[in-house]
């Protein structure tokens, strides 16, 4: 097939175009800073509000209760920072409950927080990436003041129960006499699964515009009113005094746009996704020898296609990927810079081979029938090659 096949939008999504059209007005023309005086300024303030006020309808909150901000990175890091030393200012609890397959933006914060006398526990998972609410439950102490768990996991695709978390976080608060918070990191969910945090009954949800269409360095962090934070990024008193700095004008009104047209594709896009990535699945399970799906086998993300291929090394397989024309990566995006087996496959309890051979796909609004059928005849011809590569190197050893 000609050309590159894209099979990576876990990693990132192409600018919709109609995203670009809405930034470049801001971009061009419309420069001034909002936080002036006079008109354009105030042109640029009202794109901002209105971007603010569509993003709270999407999401079913208050545009008071969204922070723009540069990225899913901040965004998590913001949650877990603000609301964490807030509480343990506020001597509501030091402690800091998530999973062992959270992204590194959840993991690498919460290891810093240690630093400042937090203490983390994580619950694990299923052999299929489930969290269990039991296991939540069960972590929650007396000093407990904050909860993260993804919506979906960004490797393996699993959906997480995150609504009926939320109610045993806080039903077991209630036993505590306190409030636990509950913070969701919604960034691999977006454009695949609703987002109303009134359903997912969280107080906290984190998203990057990136992944569903919009520009990179752009960011959406949703706190609900009331809730304990401390701004980690001070200075002038933007963003309701949450984020100091001037506004991006055009990548706000860019990220608005994109979750608008994501948000009312939905309907549609998630069940062709879903055909697609259960042709690619069944496609590549019944051609290659030795190969199984990770992560759950109905509650995953429509686009997302994750295996785990016996006696394959995944960063050969990437390689021989990317030279037959298709775009896949071995996990997280942010790993793959530095390759390493991926924790996620690790804390579901799979061996290091298994996770050094694994493979993720994820299929975008662009993805075709087409090129998912490249990819299942190419694919087992690669793994064939290597697998052979493998035991020549074997014998003559």
């Amino acid at each position: 097939m000609p050309g590159h096949i894209y099979l990576d939008h876990g990693a990132t999504t192409p600018l919709h175009p109609q995203v670009l059209e809405a930034m470049l007005p801001w971009l061009q023309v419309s420069f001034a800073n909002p936080s002036s005086l006079y008109g354009p300024a105030r042109e640029a303030r009202e794109a901002v509000e209105q971007s603010r006020s569509m993003v709270a309808t999407i999401l079913g909150c208050r545009p008071a209760e969204i922070t723009f901000t540069s990225g899913g990175t901040e965004s998590v890091n913001a949650a877990l920072r603000g609301i964490g030393l807030a509480q343990q200012r506020a001597r509501s609890g030091n402690e800091i409950v998530t999973t062992t397959i959270e992204h590194q933006a959840v993991l690498h914060t919460c290891q810093e927080l240690e630093r400042f006398g937090m203490v983390v526990r994580h619950a694990d998972v299923d052999r299929d990436g489930r969290v269990l609410a039991n296991s939540i439950k069960a972590a929650i102490r007396p000093k407990t003041a904050l909860v993260s768990v993804m919506l979906a996991n960004n490797e393996v695709g699993t959906i997480e129960p995150v609504s009926e978390i939320a109610r045993v976080v806080r039903r077991r608060g209630t036993e505590l006499g306190k409030q636990v918070l509950v913070h969701t990191d919604a960034i691999a969910a977006a454009g695949q699964l609703p987002l109303d945090v009134n359903v997912l009954e969280v107080d906290s949800l984190s998203l990057a515009a990136h992944k569903f269409g919009g520009p990179k360095g752009a960011g959406i962090l949703y706190l609900r009113r009331a809730v304990p934070f401390t701004a980690q990024q001070t200075g002038g008193g933007q963003e309701h005094q949450r984020r100091a700095g001037t506004e991006n004008v055009a990548a706000i009104v860019g990220t608005a746009r994109a979750l608008e047209i994501a948000t009312s594709s939905l309907p549609a896009e998630a069940p062709r996704l879903a055909t697609l990535r259960d042709r690619l699945v069944s496609g590549i399970l019944a051609a290659i020898p030795g190969v199984r799906l990770n992560g759950h086998p109905t509650e995953r993300l429509a686009g997302n296609a994750s295996f785990r291929l016996a006696d394959v090394n995944g960063e050969e397989l990437l390689m021989e990927l990317d030279a037959a024309g298709i775009a896949a990566s071995s996990g997280s995006a942010c790993a793959d810079a530095s390759w390493e087996p991926s924790h996620v496959v690790l804390a579901m309890g799979y061996t290091m081979a298994e996770a050094a051979g694994s493979v993720r796909f994820t299929l975008g609004s662009e993805t075709t029938q087409n090129e998912i059928d490249y990819a299942i005849a190419t694919l087992p011809e690669i793994v064939a090659r290597l697998r052979s590569g493998a035991q020549a190197l074997t014998v003559s050893s």
